[in-house]
């Protein structure tokens, strides 16, 4: 039991460094490059290079993510609104949201994963 909490502690931190770090690396790049991410990502995914297999592979994981929040809480209109919040926000949004089903679900891994679908 202890090793799960540990792993659970672990998955946390995990969770808020990558969501603070990054939120601390977008508001650096936003405030030097300038808020035009959308425009940067689609340009770079139409690419056809690195830059655009990395963009397209990103964007569908944030899909991919947005489709697991719907089907997890049965295609409501709060799940709906998660998921958009989470393909456009990324890990920020996604990480954040993690972490309060971890808390909602009192770490029961399973909950978290299938929510109502249990």
């Amino acid at each position: 039991m202890k090793n799960l909490a540990n792993t659970q502690l672990l998955f946390k931190l995990l969770l808020v460094v990558q969501a603070v770090g990054l939120l601390i690396y977008t508001l650096y790049v936003g405030s030097t490059e300038g808020w035009n991410f959308f425009h940067v990502a689609i340009t770079n995914s139409f690419a056809l290079d690195w830059n655009g297999q990395f963009g397209l592979d990103f964007s569908c994981y944030l899909l991919l993510s947005g489709i697991w929040i719907v089907w997890r809480n049965r295609y409501s209109p709060k799940s709906i609104a998660i998921a958009i919040a989470a393909m456009v926000g990324g890990i920020i949004v996604f990480a954040s949201y993690l972490l309060y089903l971890l808390q909602k679900e009192h770490g029961d891994i399973k909950k978290v994963i299938l929510g109502d679908q249990i």
